[in-house]
């Protein structure tokens, strides 16, 4: 990426807001507790830290990053803006039918998740485009400017801020809906406007209303909190653009944000995740599980060949214990990964069959845990950390909160000890063995849907909670290694500084191998490579960089399927135009693909692909390598205190290590915590670690001496 020597990347969480500078005489990073009803409070806050502790000049900073949860907040608590769906006639409770699809199939009083606009907000015209992309039904333009008309003389009270706009098959022609927006416009030129066929051009009617539905609803809230923010950044004497990391892992300008604002739900993971294949390309890792633990969730995410698995669709505000098919779709590209609502925060309990509950509800940042003195009176795992001996007053680096270890154990008496007959300590070590194992469960089942085998790999782990609890989850997934970077706690928002510009055009088209048509596929390529190249170049800062501008690199993908089945799988494309023979390409690449997920091809079957992508991006700069580094000498112990092992289910006397003290080579052996001012790292008494060159901790087996990647 171009540009100067001072950038910033800021990541609003669920609890905290992570603000981290980059210069060149380094790196800079606070935590400062999410000011829910003006976030950019807590950025600006955080900001002013950064660049204190720096020494420097908010007017010289280069660049300034943001990722944030608002948009996924408000489609969880429907906050978002009074939103009109208009749609094709025939279709207009599409988005309340679902699909057939039952999430709990023996559920007989299942309770399927409310749409995101009431069917009263729903409104039809009678037009048809087919499948294959001809008129089948005109477009009527007296019907339309009735229904515009409809639509704008409401009562002030009930009056529309957005527009969502999904015709039947508008992915293949979006003529209609163009037309219908510019008839809206003219009567309502202040309202938000969002078309299917921009915002998802892609097949399954489901999908993509709900995601413009989605993109209209936040649209009016997003704008105006990214401008407010850009014009506080300038006030506070900021000159650089402002630019968002959407949840594809690239990033994009804030005119880009205000129109695709539906792109930005996951943004902050998507750092995590960039962070996490940093680290792994570094290290000449090939298989990393990226485990981001923060106030409120946590994240896992596959990591292959220093890259993150992506999908071009994926579930939102899940009602039904993360389970899926009972969230909100949302048809855009995204960094694949599994969110549970296992954080620092996540709240404990007990239900009606006298079991422990964690999560998924949060106590946020407001009230926040009971231990943080903030009104929190609900037990939470931070909690549980701390009567556990793993956290500490004197170690937790929080600016502003003191812990209170006796606010702690009141609040898990109360609601998990007292329940069910057990001491303090014993509540605090059920509740942190059961938010592990819902980790541990959520990374199995991801692992397994993506046919891969966890055991394999080595864990990186970033977020304020993750270097606490990672070792045990990699006793229960059975995993050798385990990286904690520095920075691990802000992790997210180090990520946006390693993000590249990126767009990721989607295209749903049909083509059958057997009647391969290469210059109509050649020509939809050629145009998703336009599309997605003007987002990029546009996104790009003005350089003066002698050597040009930033090299582009392109990726292409095709979606392919049996004919018949109900859902595809990626097939990589190579560059260059397809010839005659493309058709026989495809099969063969799809038929090696298929091998590779289900372990086995099926002869015979007709071959088709349904969907095709290309992404564009700045060319990554390259990494330095960090070669391993062995044991040198073992580190010098002189404080302990008592900590919970839950490896082996007692009191432990463990190490009190400062990482900042610690030197490349040096060896902390297990059990023993290893702090620093933003999170701890625990090492259990079966594991040892070694700090690395590049200041990571390796974190190994204590019988696995040297064990290899």
């Amino acid at each position: 990426m171009a540009g100067g020597t001072m950038r910033i990347g800021a990541d609003v969480g669920g609890t905290f807001t992570d603000v981290v500078l980059e210069t060149d005489a380094g790196m800079f990073s606070t935590k400062v507790l999410t000011t829910y009803d003006a976030p950019e409070r807590g950025i600006l806050d955080g900001v002013a830290t950064v660049v204190a502790e720096a020494g420097a000049d908010l007017a010289d900073l280069d660049t300034f990053i943001h990722g944030t949860t608002l948009a996924t907040n408000a489609l969880i608590a429907r906050t978002g803006a009074r939103t009109a769906l208009v749609t094709t006639a025939g279709f207009r409770d599409t988005i309340e039918m679902r699909t057939e699809s039952r999430f709990e199939q023996y559920d007989l009083n299942l309770v399927l998740p409310a749409p995101l606009i009431q069917r009263k907000d729903r409104h039809v015209l009678a037009e048809r485009i087919g499948v294959d992309g001809r008129v089948l039904r005109p477009f009527d333009e007296a019907e339309a400017r009735a229904l515009v008309n409809h639509l704008a003389d409401r009562p002030e009270d009930e009056a529309y801020e957005a527009v969502a706009i999904g015709f039947i098959h508008a992915y293949v022609d979006g003529a209609h809906e163009r037309r219908f927006r510019d008839l809206l416009l003219e009567r309502l030129p202040d309202v938000a406007v969002s078309i299917s066929s921009e915002v998802s051009p892609q097949m399954r009617e489901f999908e993509r209303f709900n995601t413009v539905c989605a993109n209209a609803y936040v649209q009016p809230l997003m704008a105006s909190y990214l401008h407010e923010l850009d014009e506080q950044l300038q006030a506070e004497g900021a000159r650089c653009p402002v630019y968002l990391i959407h949840s594809g892992g690239g990033l994009m300008s804030v005119d880009s944000a205000v129109r695709f604002p539906v792109r930005l739900v996951e943004s902050g993971p998507a750092g995590g995740a960039i962070f996490a294949a940093d680290i792994a390309a570094r290290h000449g890792l090939d298989a990393v599980l990226s485990y981001d633990m923060g106030g409120t969730t946590a994240k896992i995410c596959l990591i292959e060949d220093h890259t993150p698995s992506t999908a071009k669709t994926f579930e939102v505000a899940r009602t039904h214990r993360f389970t899926k098919g009972s969230g909100m779709p949302i048809s855009i590209p995204v960094i694949e990964m599994i969110e549970i609502g296992a954080g620092g925060g996540s709240i404990a309990g007990v239900d009606v069959l006298g079991q422990i509950r964690v999560g998924p509800l949060s106590a946020g940042s407001e009230p926040g845990p009971a231990s943080y003195g903030l009104g929190g009176i609900r037990p939470t795992v931070t909690d549980a950390d701390l009567v556990l001996g793993r956290l500490s007053a004197d170690t937790f680096g929080a600016p502003g909160i003191d812990l209170s270890d006796e606010a702690a154990r009141a609040a898990l008496m109360k609601d998990v000890a007292d329940v069910l007959d057990l001491d303090t300590g014993e509540a605090a070590a059920g509740v942190a063995e059961v938010v592990d194992e819902n980790m541990a469960n959520a990374a199995r089942v991801h692992a397994v849907e993506n046919g891969k085998d966890v055991a394999k790999y080595t864990m990186i782990a970033f977020g304020g909670g993750a270097p606490l609890h990672a070792g045990r989850l990699c006793d229960k997934l059975d995993v050798d290694e385990l990286l904690v970077p520095p920075g691990a706690s802000v992790g997210s928002a180090i990520g946006f500084l390693r993000a590249p510009f990126a767009y990721e055009a989607l295209r749903s088209h049909h083509v059958a191998a057997e009647e391969f048509d290469a210059e109509a596929v050649n020509r939809l390529l050629s145009d998703m490579a336009d599309e997605a190249t003007i987002f990029v170049t546009e996104a790009l800062p003005a350089s003066d960089d002698a050597e040009g501008p930033p090299v582009l690199e392109t990726e292409r993908w095709a979606f392919m399927r049996y004919a018949g089945q109900g859902w595809e799988i990626p097939v990589r494309l190579d560059d260059g135009p397809f010839d005659h023979l493309g058709g026989e390409l495809l099969a063969n690449r799809f038929e090696k693909a298929y091998e590779e997920f289900f372990g086995r091809a099926i002869a015979g079957l007709a071959i088709e692909a349904i969907g095709w992508s290309v992404r564009v991006a700045t060319r990554r700069p390259p990494v330095e390598r960090v070669e391993r580094v062995e044991a040198l000498r073992d580190v010098a112990i002189d404080r302990t205190r008592a900590i919970h092992d839950a490896g082996t289910g007692i009191l432990v006397e463990a190490a009190v290590v400062e990482r900042y003290a610690l030197s490349t080579g040096d060896r902390v052996a297990g059990p023993a915590v290893i702090v620093e001012p933003q999170t701890t790292t625990w090492v259990s008494s079966s594991r040892q670690g070694v700090v690395q060159a590049d200041g990571c901790l390796l974190i190994t087996r204590s019988d696995v001496e040297g064990s290899g990647r």
